[in-house]
C-alpha cells in the first residue's frame, strides 16, 4: 500500500521595516479565496524540489515586487485548521527592508500596504499569530 500526504507546506514571510522609531509589516490583500478581500503576510505554496527559503523569497517577489536577498526562518505552524482548504504546514520567515523600497500588489495580491505595528487590520489564517511571534522575536527580544 502506498501512502500519499494530503498535507501542503506553505511560506510565509513577515518583512518589517522601520518608519522613524515606528516598525511597519507589509501585508498584501488577497485577491483569491479562501478569505479574499482580507489583508494576509505574503506567502503561498513550496514549489516540489524548492528550498523554504527560495519558496518565501519567490513568493514575496511574485505577490509584492520586493526582492529580498536574506529572510531568517521565524518557526513552523501546523494547525490542520488554519487553511480552510486542507492541513497546510506553513513555514514563516522574517526580513527587514529599508523604508525606500516600494512595494506593488502582483500576482495573488489586489493590494499591498504597510501597516504599523500597532495598527493591524484582521487578519486572514493564522497571521495574527504569526505575526505575534515575529514581533517578539525580531522587535521585543532581538537576536544580535
Amino acid at each position: 500500500m502506498t501512502y500519499i500526504s494530503k498535507i501542503f507546506v506553505t511560506v510565509d514571510v513577515v518583512l518589517f521595516r522601520k518608519m522613524n522609531s515606528n516598525y511597519e509589516i507589509l501585508l498584501i490583500q488577497r485577491l483569491n479565496d479562501p478569505f479574499k478581500g482580507q489583508w494576509a503576510l505574503p506567502g503561498g505554496f513550496v514549489d516540489e524540489n524548492e528550498d523554504l527559503e527560495t519558496a518565501a523569497k519567490r513568493e514575496l517577489f511574485e505577490e509584492t515586487d520586493i526582492q529580498l536577498f536574506q529572510v531568517k526562518q521565524l518557526k513552523a505552524y501546523g494547525n490542520p485548521n488554519r487553511d480552510p482548504r486542507g492541513h497546510m504546514v506553513s513555514v514563516a520567515f522574517i526580513g527587514e527592508i529599508d523604508m525606500l523600497a516600494e512595494a506593488k500588489a502582483k500576482d495573488d495580491a489586489k493590494a499591498v500596504k504597510w501597516f504599523t505595528i500597532d495598527e493591524l487590520p484582521v487578519l486572514a489564517f493564522d497571521h495574527a499569530e504569526i505575526i505575534r511571534d515575529a514581533i517578539e522575536k525580531h522587535i521585543i527580544k532581538p537576536a544580535y
